[in-house]
């Protein structure tokens, strides 16, 4: 159950060149939360300077608190950078579906962030950790300034820069076809920017690869109303369906999808 909560700002620190992490004590909205893909909306700005919220993935969920992960693009995440312990924003949450582990070999799944879209990875990384399931994750960004893990590959955890300035050289692409090929059955979890999620899409619809993907997506409400946040769907790798069928909210029906359920 979505509800809207003021919470006060816990800690707002620097995770990396502008990447940022912030802890919000959020009770009602943490009790509500069940799991890695969801997503809260938080009002930012006073009075209406910005009146659209701003969906934020959560990357956390400890001590009756949430956390999020955000990186700047404009006023809205400016106005989050310059928040301090105490003070208070009001959200909406949970919101959105979560990834499911159904059946799924964990030992054969690839967690893939890039950008903020991180986020939710990196709390599906957190409670695998913690259950003690071996899985591999790799983090993807554009140069070593913007990571903020380590790469160490013996723990499972890989990173990738455009530049080769941290971890692999290249995209989260070049090092996923190595680690596919070592695996027999191989399961993909993604979460990030929109080229990086078409290009995987494309990889597991060619090589046959199931997994799920979150798909970050602008959006007004968080809540259905206003319908910004359309994605097409697929029906057995085609479109030729009803009109009905043929578009989903990621706000409602998402952000997490089966890789074969949409076209990016």
């Amino acid at each position: 159950m979505r509800r809207i909560e003021s919470g006060k700002v816990l800690s707002n620190h620097k995770l990396a060149e502008g990447v940022y992490r912030m802890d919000i004590s959020l009770p009602e909205i943490s009790s509500e939360v069940q799991g890695p893909g969801q997503f809260i909306s938080l009002t930012v700005g006073e009075g209406w300077q910005m009146p659209l919220r701003r969906p934020m993935s959560i990357a956390s969920v400890e001590n009756e608190s949430v956390s999020i992960i955000y990186k700047i693009f404009g006023k809205g995440t400016e106005w989050l950078k310059d928040r301090r312990e105490g003070d208070v924003i009001e959200a909406i949450g949970p919101l959105g579906n979560r990834f499911s582990l159904d059946n799924i070999n964990i030992k054969e799944t690839i967690l893939i962030g890039g950008g903020v879209g991180v986020a939710p990875i990196l709390y599906l990384h957190e409670q695998l950790s913690k259950d003690v399931l071996d899985h591999l994750l790799i983090v993807g960004a554009v140069t070593a300034a913007e990571q903020f893990l380590e790469h160490t590959p013996n723990a499972g955890i890989y990173l990738t820069t455009d530049d080769g300035t941290v971890g692999e050289k290249g995209t989260v692409m070049t090092l996923l076809e190595v680690l596919v090929d070592k695996l027999e059955n191989p399961y993909i979890i993604a979460c990030g920017p929109e080229p990086m999620l078409a290009a995987i899409h494309n990889y597991s619809t060619e090589k046959n690869i199931p997994g799920q993907i979150a798909v970050e997506s602008y959006m007004a409400c968080g809540t259905g109303l206003c319908q910004g946040c359309i994605i097409q769907t697929s029906k057995n790798g085609s479109i030729e369906h009803s009109y009905h069928e043929r578009y989903s909210l990621v706000c409602c029906d998402g952000p997490v999808y089966n890789i074969d359920a949409i076209r990016i």
